[in-house]
């Protein structure tokens, strides 16, 4: 036991950690930023913070059972295609992080990042096109999701590079 601390100490801080992020993709699902012709919904900041931080299981929880539970209480429509869409996304963020070098992380983890926000688009767009039941109700949400994926990998990448969540992340989990 290093430092008082016993063998569960770092599993039971990753659990909580998980379960803030999913309680914060619940709460970033449950409103929007009104946007000329639309809204934008600030939860793949969440999603993808969350991705750039956790194992790719707690991600995939995080971004998949947080969105669809976002959704089964606000607007129920989506919310399959949500667990699919954003669990994915944070999955492969998560894989895609953890895979690369150590050289350079803050650069390194934008692939990862991009895969994201394609995953997320091309999710959300198949995803509408089958609920509405046709592809011209996707087309027309189009340019928001690309804002949303785009505003949700870039916040991520600030919170956890330039404002140092991940140094605290790290400090308190080893």
């Amino acid at each position: 036991m290093a430092e008082g601390r016993d063998k569960n100490h770092g599993t039971v801080l990753r659990i909580c950690v998980a379960g803030l992020f999913m309680g914060l993709n619940i709460l970033m699902s449950s409103f929007s930023v009104p946007v000329p012709g639309g809204h934008l919904y600030l939860n793949d900041v969440v999603i993808d913070t969350a991705a750039l931080l956790l194992d790719p299981f707690s991600a995939f929880l995080v971004g998949g059972v947080g969105a669809f539970l976002g959704d089964l209480f606000f607007y129920p429509t989506p919310m399959f295609v949500s667990l699919v869409t954003h669990g994915l996304q944070a999955l492969a963020i998560a894989l895609l992080r953890g895979g690369q070098g150590k050289k350079d992380p803050k650069t390194a983890c934008i692939p990862s990042l991009a895969l994201g926000v394609v995953i997320m688009v091309a999710g959300y767009t198949f995803g509408r096109a089958f609920i509405y039941g046709t592809p011209a109700a996707a087309v027309t949400k189009l340019p928001y999701q690309i804002l949303q994926a785009v505003v949700g990998a870039a916040g991520a990448w600030l919170l956890v590079w330039k404002a140092g969540l991940k140094k605290l992340y790290h400090c308190f989990i080893r």
